[in-house]
């Protein structure tokens, strides 16, 4: 087995995107929610954030996260909202847990969930491949490219692949970070 199949099998999408989503889903079932609606902004709020401290230590496995502002940490959670229901989206969100439409506070919260979980397992992934990259030569670094093109390249668009692959070589990292949702995709098609 080659330094890339280790690191590839060690970012496997099972080891990694899969195992921190299943983590995710465990958390928010788990999560005691007393009330399907929220009608008061505070309570929303403060019921995120709390939400948001569950996730977290369910998907990193430590037993307490630690405390930081209420400010801080619903500044964190409108970022995640932001994400997911666009410009405004503390308030979008807020809408769906005072009315209960489109899934109301639940659905607010798995995907709040799955974006935690998504940034966890993306984070986990990219620190393995730059902590291995880091340590490859300029020749491994040739031949590791050189490598994963050969076993690899047909799983990627024409339009990284042409002109010699240039645009690959010159963003193999990235490439690497991406390989886990690019083998995820191929597998939830394949079912």
């Amino acid at each position: 087995m080659t330094g890339l199949d280790q690191l590839l099998e060690s970012i496997d999408p099972q080891k990694t995107l899969d195992e921190t989503d299943a983590r995710a889903d465990e958390a928010v079932n788990s999560f005691p929610l007393t009330r399907a609606q929220l009608t008061q902004w505070d309570e929303f709020r403060i019921c995120l954030i709390t939400f948001m401290r569950h996730i977290e230590t369910a998907v990193l496995h430590v037993r307490t996260m630690p405390e930081a502002s209420l400010d801080f940490e619903w500044g964190r959670c409108v970022h995640l909202l932001v994400h997911e229901y666009g410009r405004d989206g503390e308030k979008a969100a807020f809408e769906m847990a005072r009315t209960g439409n489109e899934g109301g506070l639940y659905a607010v919260l798995r995907k709040l969930a799955r974006r935690i979980a998504q940034q966890y397992g993306e984070n986990a992934v990219a620190a393995k491949v730059g902590t291995w990259w880091d340590k490859l030569s300029v020749d491994e670094k040739l031949a590791a490219t050189e490598e994963y093109l050969e076993k690899y390249g047909r799983l990627l668009p024409s339009e990284l692949t042409e002109s010699s692959c240039a645009r690959i070589k010159a963003n193999f990292p990235k490439v690497l970070a991406e390989h886990p949702r690019t083998i995820q995709r191929m597998r939830r098609v394949r079912r």
